[in-house]
């Protein structure tokens, strides 16, 4: 079970600080969809919060379109409809037996309903014609307030997909869509209720991507030295409030941690110079060695430069390429 950590001596709400923890571990696949959370006793047992502040977090996580709660039963990480039948069109069966079984589970459960096997031949082929073309272009949304992301989302998409990906902001999602005959639209977990609702009118697909766990790059935190002087730099601004919650959980006031966006260079410079330890986003690693390079008079020692690789996870973006059809 995973463990939360809340520090009452921090600024940040206690409730704040259990919500952005959760979200992430929903985000990045540590809590998968379908995945029970644990009770409101559990987690307050765990957290030492009262009952009815994790329930006022469950509340928030499920109006945010994250989890959904099952009267009797507890609160589970939302699945999205499509999210279980995303290997429907493999014609690998020897490969993946469990696809002959669940094709065939659908067919019979088809064929209840009264179709005819033409019919649901139709049906089918209808719908990888339409997943072929949506592939033809694909769109990552994120809100403007934190387009760093949604440009980390589209260096690797474009690198790991090998096919044209465009960035629209979440709130210019409609005029675009509304211009566009069949496409894909890729967004984080975060999102993809308000992008799912944008979506459906238009008839467009849209796919929730989970985020990279940062195990590796929390493992590393945990191992700094009393007193170290962390930085952290990223295109993201998500990201970087995100870390700072989850390094003032795993260490408090151990060490000093610095933030900033790369495009922020006053404050980029006084990172460099302070910090002993920088873990930056691929993105980001150029601009941070010439920063270092730069400044290389002024520093007694050069900073320890660590790039965190990854900004989706290895899976999603295996599960994206079978759904796009692409990079096979």
């Amino acid at each position: 079970m995973l463990q939360f950590q809340i520090r009452s001596d921090s600024d940040i709400p206690a409730s704040k600080q259990l919500f952005d923890q959760i979200r992430f571990a929903i985000a990045s696949r540590q809590y998968p969809p379908g995945h029970r959370l644990p009770s409101t006793r559990q987690l307050a047992m765990m957290t030492g919060l009262h009952r009815n502040t994790i329930s006022k977090v469950y509340q928030q996580l499920e109006e945010s379109g994250l989890v959904d709660s099952l009267a009797g039963s507890g609160i589970y990480v939302k699945m999205s409809d499509r999210e279980s039948s995303k290997q429907l069109n493999s014609p690998l069966f020897k490969q993946y037996p469990e696809a002959s079984q669940l094709i065939r589970k659908s067919l019979d459960n088809l064929l209840s309903q009264g179709l005819t096997l033409c019919q649901i031949r139709e049906f089918l082929l209808e719908e990888i014609d339409w997943r072929l073309r949506s592939s033809a272009q694909v769109l990552v949304t994120v809100p403007s307030s934190d387009i760093g992301a949604g440009k980390l989302m589209l260096l690797e998409l474009q690198q790991s997909l090998n096919i044209p990906v465009q960035l629209v902001p979440i709130e210019e999602l409609p005029q675009v869509l509304a211009q566009t005959q069949s496409g894909t639209v890729v967004t984080s977990r975060y999102f993809i209720s308000d992008v799912e609702a944008i979506a459906a009118p238009y008839s467009i697909r849209a796919i929730a991507v989970d985020i990279h766990d940062y195990t590796q790059e929390l493992e590393i935190v945990k191992k700094l030295p009393k007193d170290s002087r962390l930085g952290i730099v990223s295109l993201s601004e998500g990201i970087l409030n995100i870390s700072e919650i989850l390094v003032h959980s795993l260490r408090g006031d151990d060490i000093l941690v610095m933030t900033a966006q790369v495009g922020d260079t006053e404050r980029l410079n006084v990172l460099i110079r302070t910090s002993q330890t920088i873990i930056c986003d691929r993105a980001s690693h150029a601009i941070v060695q010439k920063g270092i390079a730069a400044a290389r008079d002024d520093l007694i020692r050069f900073p320890e430069l660590l790039i965190s690789e990854n900004y989706i996870g290895e899976k999603s973006i295996n599960l994206l390429k079978r759904e796009l059809g692409v990079g096979q």
